[in-house]
């Protein structure tokens, strides 16, 4: 899932929505997601090192 769809608003104009909103939220329900395993050495990096990287040169 894309992280800008997580900040978006929903407008429900209609029951038909309303119930399709429920239902989906209903069925994603204690579903969990997969786990990911990395096919590339990484590391990760927090706080001042994330500044430190991104700081302009």
């Amino acid at each position: 899932m894309a992280t800008s769809s997580i900040t978006q608003n929903i407008v429900i104009r209609d029951k038909k929505g309303s119930q399709q909103l429920i239902s989906a939220l209903e069925n994603a329900d204690g579903k969990r997601s997969k786990k990911v395993s990395y096919s590339k050495a990484h590391s990760e990096i927090r706080g001042d090192k994330i500044k430190e990287i991104f700081k302009p040169r």
